[in-house]
């Protein structure tokens, strides 16, 4: 029993604070050995030929402010081209996106999912760079040109870039608990991007190298993270680039938050799955030590353990096992009641931001554990369930 406790309570532990003190340190010795990675300044004309992709799905609402954001990106003339796919829209998606010339649009009536949507495009993506956004995100104006740069390194086979969720005062939990999510998740993808590699990237804004480029299964659940983490297998590097950012607003609600984590969990383990070759590599040694710290955990068995760690860690403090066991104990118990104040009040729409970590922790964990039900009782399906998101 005590055995167990101490197995789970060093796998949470490691998961979501381990590996980021971990991870610090290792850097610190790399840059006292090697000094801080410089990216050098690259010419206007030296920049790669780039196509921005976006795939839009009823967006009617955020279309007009997106196509506005888009053209004013500053890349060097004629260099960056614009691909839009709308299909399965039914609202006036693509008859905004037809009063712009500028944009190539594509339409067609019924609705595949997203994922057939970027195969689609990507057959009419000719040059040497695709950057993928989403329709609800908006970029800084030299977005494209940060990213871009890093191709001049011949290792680089893709590029994430920064996602920021737009908080208000009067953020709820989900809003709140998503920003210092992201927040914790940029300074990790830093330190991976400098120790060797982004592990995947987020749809709201990353891009690859054209011939590098493979269309994922149909059924594929995160494309975005798959199609990076196959050119990853390849022996390139994923780098995250910080300075160009997609800033998107939040979920409605925790509910339309939970449905959106849920099925990035089902999507997450249907990844592992399909990447099993990376978790243990000896081709990729840090890649895959990478991999597994950042992303397998959390997708897979460290919500069990929390679960585990705080049966065991109860059984054993009751049985007098330790004043050490009592203290542990409270802490979790202390931790848990804060998340269940932090549901009560939310359910009131009462606003006390110091709940809204704990309580968005355990919606974050509850998520990967339904999630991976849900993977294993129920037919996938590319076609995402529209988020509601704040306007």
């Amino acid at each position: 029993m005590i055995l167990t406790f101490w197995i789970s309570l060093f796998v949470a532990f490691y998961t979501f604070v381990g590996y980021g003190f971990l991870l610090y340190f290792i850097i610190k010795i790399k840059r006292a050995v090697k000094g801080k990675p410089f990216i050098p300044a690259v010419a206007d004309d030296s920049l790669p030929t780039c196509t921005l992709v976006v795939a839009a799905y009823n967006e009617e609402h955020f279309i007009a402010q997106k196509i506005a954001n888009s053209l004013q990106l500053n890349y060097p003339a004629g260099k960056l081209k614009f691909v839009f796919v709308t299909d399965g829209s039914t609202d006036r998606t693509a008859e905004i996106i037809g009063l712009h010339p500028q944009i190539q649009l594509l339409h067609r009536p019924g609705r595949a999912g997203k994922i057939a949507a970027v195969h689609r495009a990507m057959e009419y993506v000719e040059t040497e760079v695709v950057v993928f956004t989403d329709a609800n995100t908006f970029l800084n104006p030299e977005a494209i040109t940060r990213i871009c740069r890093h191709y001049s390194d011949k290792t680089v086979g893709a590029v994430a870039g920064e996602k920021q969720v737009q908080i208000d005062a009067s953020a709820d939990a989900s809003a709140a608990g998503e920003g210092f999510y992201w927040k914790y998740e940029s300074a990790l993808k830093k330190w991976d991007s400098e120790l060797y590699s982004v592990v995947g990237a987020a749809g709201e804004l990353f891009s690859v190298r054209r011939d590098l480029y493979q269309d994922v299964p149909a059924d594929t659940v995160l494309d975005d993270f798959m199609i990076s983490m196959l050119i990853a297998a390849k022996g390139y590097r994923i780098i995250y680039e910080p300075e160009a950012y997609a800033l998107e607003t939040a979920s409605e609600n925790v509910s339309e938050e939970l449905k959106r984590k849920i099925r990035i969990a089902a999507g997450g383990m249907q990844s592992i799955l399909r990447l099993k070759n990376l978790l243990f590599s000896f081709k990729y040694p840090v890649l895959s030590f990478q991999y597994v710290s950042h992303r397998v955990l959390r997708w897979t068995v460290t919500p069990f353990f929390l679960i585990v760690a705080f049966i065991t860690n109860f059984a054993v403090a009751f049985a007098g096992k330790g004043f050490i066991y009592e203290v542990l104990f409270a802490g979790q118990a202390l931790f848990y009641c804060l998340a269940i104040f932090g549901y009560i009040m939310e359910e009131r729409h009462i606003r006390i931001k110091v709940l809204f970590i704990p309580y968005y922790f355990c919606v974050m964990n509850y998520a990967v554990i339904a999630g991976i039900i849900r993977y294993f009782t129920t037919q996938q399906s590319s076609v995402w369930e529209k988020v509601q998101r704040k306007h």
